[in-house]
């Protein structure tokens, strides 16, 4: 079993992304008056997790379930309840889920670099399509009477955090753009909480790193899953 993390283990340009992206972060953290300690260890925690997420690390979904605990309070706090709902009752139980099928599909022996998988077929397609459907139709209402903020990009957040997640766990590269497309959703939902309070910018800052980060992590997936099937 190879160690997770080893000297040159990262890229330069990996080193160099997530130190740009924490720094940003942090900076936004403290100009934008951010109080909340909690949301800056969550925002790390994240932009962490996509790195190892691109290196096909299972430390990646294992970061990921302490960011949506973390974030799903933040959440809680400016009542976005689904939000709330999504990360501490799909996420997180899902990245559990993904956790352990990473470990249990290294590649070539290799615990610390996942086997890269694919959809099935078009079956599968549709059953994604189906859930996320349903899903979306079932949260609008159930988050329309927690009189959540925000409802219509709160309801999308639901969908593509599910199809995201659902991806991370059959280790299908798609995974990182499901991200991104629902980190372009936070983005907007964050945004409208800015205009209310201003303490969320560093909030904002945050996805907008996350949205950076998970496109990276989709080149580099196809990159490796390339490199996996030439040699097989």
């Amino acid at each position: 079993m190879k160690k997770p993390v080893a000297k040159g283990y990262f890229t330069r340009m990996e080193l160099i992304l997530w130190s740009v992206s924490s720094s940003c972060i942090i900076s936004a953290f403290f100009i934008f008056g951010g109080s909340d300690i909690l949301s800056l260890i969550a925002s790390l925690i994240g932009i962490t997790s996509i790195l190892f997420s691109a290196k096909g690390n299972p430390a990646g979904p294992l970061l990921m379930i302490f960011f949506s605990l973390l974030y799903g309070y933040i959440s809680f706090s400016f009542s976005y309840y689904g939000e709330m709902i999504t990360y501490l009752g799909m996420t997180m139980p899902m990245s559990i889920f993904a956790l352990i099928a990473w470990l249990r599909n290294p590649y070539n022996g290799n615990r610390s670099e996942v086997r890269i998988g694919q959809i099935s077929g078009r079956a599968e397609i549709i059953v994604i399509v189906l859930i996320s459907g349903a899903l979306t139709v079932l949260f609008y209402f159930i988050l329309k009477a927690f009189n959540t903020a925000n409802l219509i990009p709160s309801t999308l957040s639901v969908t593509t955090s599910f199809i995201a997640v659902f991806l991370t766990y059959r280790r299908i590269s798609l995974f990182a753009l499901a991200y991104a497309a629902n980190d372009l959703v936070l983005i907007v939902l964050w945004g409208l909480a800015c205009v209310e309070d201003s303490h969320y910018l560093s909030v904002l800052v945050c996805f907008c790193a996350f949205l950076v980060n998970d496109l990276y992590c989709y080149i580099s997936w196809k990159k490796r899953k390339s490199l996996q099937t030439k040699s097989g």
